[in-house]
């Protein structure tokens, strides 16, 4: 069964502290779903430690829902994650994510590995890869290119049927321009111009 994510961006109001705000510190500014709508577990486990296959140090693992959690973000989630509908609730900061190393690697694989046939290209199929290759990967692609373990980018070929693509696992590549990830980030980058690197935030959860 697949995991997806839920959730979305809080920015912390800036009248908290003041004598003239009387409302709640943390604010919903928007829903995660309209930014990302993907299930990439590389990326989920990069971030939050989440179907961390690839053996990532994740940036922002199991930190339950903020105590000053928005109202907005509790409707969405909070009765899910005190059910046990939701797992692996968490959160992080703009701050954090700006300061990522985009060239950090995992500690078990090299690289992603991504092929469809031309006769079904809507069908994927995704493996992740060490130096070695499993079997699997190898009847499925052909023999692949021989400069492929020193490519910075992505690399596609084609054998007979197969439409095949590598990219090493990376952070930039996990959450890079061909994800969704960018949207989210320049949102909460905005954000964060004019409330502050750690005053905006991205709360999720797990089904």
């Amino acid at each position: 069964m697949s995991t997806d994510i839920h959730g979305g961006i809080e920015f912390r109001h800036p009248g908290v502290d003041t004598d003239y705000y009387d409302g709640e510190p943390w604010v919903a500014a928007m829903d995660l779903w309209p930014l990302y709508d993907e299930s990439d577990y590389a990326a989920f486990g990069c971030l939050f430690g989440v179907r961390n296959y690839a053996g990532f140090q994740p940036l922002a693992p199991g930190r339950g829902l903020p105590i000053d959690l928005s109202s907005g973000m509790r409707s969405q989630l909070g009765s899910w994650v005190a059910a046990g509908e939701l797992h692996g609730a968490t959160w992080v900061s703009w701050a954090e994510i700006d300061s990522m190393d985009l060239a950090t690697v995992p500690d078990h694989f090299i690289g992603r590995l991504t092929w469809r046939t031309k006769t079904l290209p809507s069908i994927r199929h995704q493996q992740l890869v060490s130096d070695s290759w499993p079997p699997e990967a190898l009847s499925a692609t052909g023999v692949p290119p021989a400069d492929l373990h020193s490519a910075t980018g992505h690399v596609e070929w084609t054998t007979n049927d197969v439409m095949c693509t590598y990219e090493p696992l990376t952070v930039g590549a996990v959450l890079g321009p061909e994800t969704h990830w960018p949207h989210v980030f320049a949102v909460m980058k905005a954000l964060a111009g004019r409330f502050g690197d750690d005053g905006v935030r991205l709360v999720v959860a797990f089904d």
